[in-house]
């Protein structure tokens, strides 16, 4: 968030709201920003935290990441003398209330919260603990990023054993709303699934951090990659 831009603005009053530029460089964003927030896909995460270290105010991680990831940000940031919170998003883009949320978890979340204040994000506070905010959006995209791609796989095999038609016409019967979200499946998949490889290997990571099976979310991220 630039300096001196005040609130961020919701999607459908930006432009007209916000002062808006274009540098083409994170460390020059970073030195104009009292927060920074850093929303990329999973895979850059702690790239943009090592690029940007040093510069500029708050840093936000946004990503979705593991918990782990979210310590390895921390620690550059903080080890260059900055400040730091991590947030996850549930949710589209933010253009109407109701629908898009930022978690936040660390000392100065509330801060950040408040820089949100008259926009239509919400933003929960979990805590003062970083890392809690990530674990949540991790356990939240398990199940939609981590299902839709159990659904991909389900009918590429039912379609290979020539019964996809088959399972179709059963879906409708006794399992209404799989086909529909499958093809919904299917077509984010084809439009975004690059990122959302390494989130499955991020969530898989936060399982195994919990004791649990990982073997989930490691095979929807090749599920994602054969897309």
């Amino acid at each position: 968030m630039p300096s001196g831009t005040g609130s961020p603005c919701d999607r459908s009053s930006f432009l007209a709201s916000c002062s808006v530029s274009v540098t083409g460089s994170p460390v020059r964003v970073a030195e104009a920003s009292d927060i920074v927030l850093s929303v990329c896909p999973p895979h850059a995460a702690l790239a943009v935290a090592r690029e940007v270290a040093g510069r500029g105010g708050l840093f936000v991680d946004a990503n979705a990441v593991s918990p782990a990831t979210v310590a390895g940000s921390r620690a550059v940031i903080e080890g260059a003398g900055g400040r730091f919170v991590d947030g996850g998003i549930v949710g589209p883009p933010p253009e109407r209330a109701g629908t898009t949320r930022l978690f936040l978890s660390g000392p100065e979340a509330e801060a950040v919260a408040a820089a949100f204040d008259g926009t239509v994000v919400e933003t929960p506070v979990l805590g003062r603990d970083p890392g809690r905010a990530s674990a949540l959006k991790m356990a939240y995209a398990a199940w939609t990023k981590g299902t839709a791609a159990l659904l991909l796989a389900i009918r590429a095999t039912a379609r290979a054993e020539g019964v996809e038609d088959a399972l179709l016409a059963e879906w409708a019967r006794s399992q209404p709303d799989a086909t529909a979200r499958s093809e919904a499946a299917a077509d984010a998949a084809a439009r975004k699934g690059w990122r959302w490889i390494a989130e499955m290997e991020e969530i898989a990571a936060t399982f195994a951090a919990a004791g649990q099976p990982d073997g989930f979310h490691r095979a929807a991220a090749e599920v994602y990659r054969s897309q």
